[in-house]
């Protein structure tokens, strides 16, 4: 197999400088190394270019993969590490009570009772790291016990590790100012949110950390708000759930159904450029007609004077030079004889 080339490095590069890119700058970021070809339109090319680089990824156990903030509906590339624990995903830049409160906040998070996906600020500095991280003895018989670095993990130092995992966007602001999962934990985490009793989404099958609930409340079945989107977009599309209950609209989707219900017009009622133009036309003629209408027989009677003094006046110009030429000619005639 070839090697790498330098456009596979900068993919790789930019990415692991600067983390996820959302797929707009990404797919920017190809267009700009491809001579400008468009994933869009070149999407074999863009494919290959991502499957040569797993591959060449896969003997350190690393992924270049696509993943969607659940948030906005957003799609991210980044480069995540395929070992399952998520202590590896943290590696050596957290401490053990760091990443043992990071634990406890995605618990509280992922299990969030409103299928909100997201906690407030107070309750994520409230977490407890304490049943997180259990170290026992040595000896035989005695009792588990907790470190000192994790019984004495002040409010401080949470939220520092809060704020770092922030910026470090393991974890995020979501739109409504709650703390919720970041666009690393979407892509590094996928293994563990699905390995800790997540439901799924009825659509896409990935684990559903912020989605929509069947109104039916002995259903279970749990869909993403841009799943829900794109499944209801047309609209003959069927909102009934399997268990039979009608999904509700989100917020927002009420006035486009309504925009395209009543304010978009059929295709035959669409008006084109030619026919406003038509249109005008055929208004102005009826205003000149009823003017002249209105105007009565004596406004036309002078008009058609106006118009015989025009011809008469045109007339009598074209006869000028022709009564004006003898006269020349004679007097030149007079001059020749002299």
């Amino acid at each position: 197999m070839a090697p790498l080339s330098w456009r596979h490095h900068t993919l790789l590069q930019v990415l692991l400088s600067r983390g996820p890119l959302s797929e707009r700058d990404f797919h920017a970021l190809f267009s700009a190394i491809s001579g400008g070809k468009n994933p869009a339109t070149h999407r074999q090319l863009f494919n290959d270019t991502l499957l040569k680089i797993n591959k060449e990824l896969t003997y350190l156990q690393f992924e270049l993969r696509a993943g969607i903030n659940q948030y906005d509906g957003t799609v991210y590339y980044g480069v995540v590490n395929n070992i399952a624990d998520e202590e590896s995903k943290l590696g050596s830049k957290f401490s053990v009570p760091q990443i043992a409160f990071h634990k406890g906040l995605l618990e509280a998070i992922v299990h969030e009772a409103g299928n909100d996906g997201s906690i407030t600020n107070i309750d994520a500095l409230n977490t407890r790291i304490e049943n997180q991280v259990v170290i026992a003895d040595a000896s035989q018989g005695s009792q588990s016990r907790l470190p000192t670095s994790i019984t004495n993990f002040s409010l401080s130092q949470k939220e520092k590790t809060l704020n770092e995992l922030i910026q470090d966007r393991w974890l995020s602001y979501t739109p409504t100012g709650k703390i919720g999962l970041g666009i690393r934990s979407f892509l590094d985490l996928r293994s563990w949110l699905r390995s800790n009793d997540i439901p799924s989404c009825e659509v896409c099958n990935e684990a559903c950390i912020k989605a929509s609930c069947c109104p039916n409340e002995e259903c279970n079945v749990r869909i993403h708000g841009y799943c829900l989107k794109k499944k209801f977009s047309q609209r003959k599309a069927s909102r009934a759930c399997g268990c039979g209950t009608e999904w509700p609209r989100l917020e927002g989707e009420d006035d486009g159904a309504e925009d395209e219900d009543v304010n978009e017009p059929e295709e035959d009622q669409v008006p084109s450029a030619n026919q406003h133009s038509r249109t005008r036309r055929r208004g102005v003629k009826s205003e000149l007609v009823e003017e002249n209408e209105r105007a009565g027989p004596s406004a036309r009677m002078t008009r058609r004077a106006l118009r015989s003094s025009k011809a008469e006046a045109v007339e009598a110009a074209q006869e000028v030079p022709s009564a004006a030429g003898p006269s020349q000619s004679t007097r030149a005639s007079k001059r020749r004889k002299n």
